[in-house]
This record gives structure tokens, sequence and C-alpha cells, in this order.
């Protein structure tokens, strides 16, 4: 109960720091950065036909437009031809339905920032010790003016979700719901598809020993100029690598 109190006294304390509804979520200020998309120098502006929707899912993204032009963060465009009706695209989720919106001909159009990325596990090693944090993280916010989503936000809990990983006091282990993912999988048919699983199961490459040996048959067919036949020594490599994530250990930090 005086957990609670407390951060009850953080949170009245800095409740400028938190976007209570999504009217009060304004984005960044100007004067702290601008977004800019630079585009490649040979890009063309293109043009994608309607989605077919549902009349149900019409309503979705009826309502979702709706409560954003409310709120602010959108405004009506009058003066361009290339925008469609339907560009948002509803998603089912675990509890409903979230919109967005495709971007994958603007993602082509975009410059690429080569830029490296941490490795996560080192991320997740820096988070040790870092649980009582929220009054200087609220603090911070305010001094810079940015609005924290309170949908988004998690407060008192033991373990979480992050960069895919379930932290607790004690040890990290996988996210369970990305693994099911995993799981759901069908035999690859092509590169592609070993490609884009050796991506999945990879991304838990730490959970599970021998990854590069047991992976060894699925990398095979990725060479250049090598035939697409996924044999025994294949479907029992894809199994197997499954079978290693549903049961992976965690990991715990030495004494």
């Amino acid at each position: 109960m005086a957990s609670q109190q407390q951060l009850l006294s953080v949170l009245r304390e800095h409740k400028e720091a938190v976007g209570w509804t999504i009217a009060d979520i304004k984005g960044i200020s100007p004067q702290i950065c601008t977004h800019m998309i630079l585009l490649e120098a040979k890009c063309k502006p293109t043009v994608q036909p309607q989605r077919r929707l549902n009349p149900t899912l019409k309503g979705v993204v009826k309502k979702e437009v709706l409560k954003l032009l409310d709120a602010g963060i959108i405004y009506h465009i009058l003066d361009s031809k290339r925008n469609e009706v339907n560009e948002l695209i509803p998603t089912r989720t675990v509890t409903g339905w979230r919109v967005c919106i495709d971007y994958r001909k603007l993602n082509d159009a975009t410059h690429k920032d080569h830029f490296p990325l941490p490795f996560i596990d080192q991320m997740l090693e820096k988070l040790a010790y870092y649980c009582f944090l929220d009054g200087c993280v609220l603090k911070r916010c305010k001094e810079i003016n940015l609005l924290l989503n309170w949908e988004k936000c998690h407060f008192m809990v033991r373990e979480g979700i992050v960069l895919g990983h379930k932290g607790s006091k004690k040890w990290i282990e996988v996210d369970r719901a990305k693994v099911e993912i995993i799981e759901k999988l069908s035999l690859p048919t092509s590169a592609k598809g070993v490609r884009n699983f050796l991506r999945y199961a990879g991304f838990y490459r730490r959970f599970i020993k021998n990854f590069s040996k047991i992976s060894r048959p699925l990398c095979n067919l990725l060479e250049k100029d090598s035939a697409f036949v996924f044999d025994d020594s294949c479907l029992q490599a894809f199994n197997l690598l499954k079978e290693k994530l549903t049961s992976a250990p965690v990991i715990v930090a030495p004494n």
C-alpha cells in the first residue's frame, strides 16, 4: 500500500509529463528536433489503388480517423490527388483491431541510413539496477515537453517485455508471444522463406546452444547458385530450432 501511495505521489507531481488522452499527445516540439525523410535521388511518386474493406472494417478506419482528426494529430489534405480514401489498413490484434498504414512503397524510396544498431544483449544488461527511475524519467520528460502515452505505461511490475525479451529481477528469457508465432510458421518453400525463418529464430540465438551448427543445413540453401532442395536434414534442423525455442532456457547473471 505504501508503494502505491508513493507512485501516486510521483504521478501527481509530474502529471504534465503523461498524456492521459490521445488529444494530450502533441508530439515532440520542433525546437528539439524536426523529423525529415530523405528520399533517393531517382525515386518517383507512386499511386496505389484503394483497398477493399468490408463495412465493419470501414467503421474501424472511420472511427480511428475521426479520433486522430479531433485530437489534431492529422489534418485534411485538399491539394493532393495522390491520396487515396482507404490508405489505412485495420490489423487484428489480441484485443481487437489496430489501424496502420502500408509504408512499403515509401520505405523503398527512402534513403537507407546505415546506422549500426547496438547489441540487444548489451542493452538488456544495462537495465540492471534501473528500477526506481520513474521520478527522474518523468522529470526529464517535463523539461523537454515530451509526453508519455498513458496506455503504454506500466508501473509496479516485477517483469516486463523489453526489446523482445522478458526481463525480471532474476533472469532474462524469450518472449513467449514471439515464440508462438515462430511455432506456427509452416515449412518454407523457397530461399526467401528459409531466410525469414532464420531471421526469426536468429533473434533468440543466444538461447540456443550450437545455433550455427543446427542451422547449417538451412543456411546452405541460401548459398549463391544453390538449388533449393529441402531434404530431411533441412526438415530436422527446422523442427529442432522450433523445439529449442519452445524450451529455451533462461539467462541468469553470474554471482
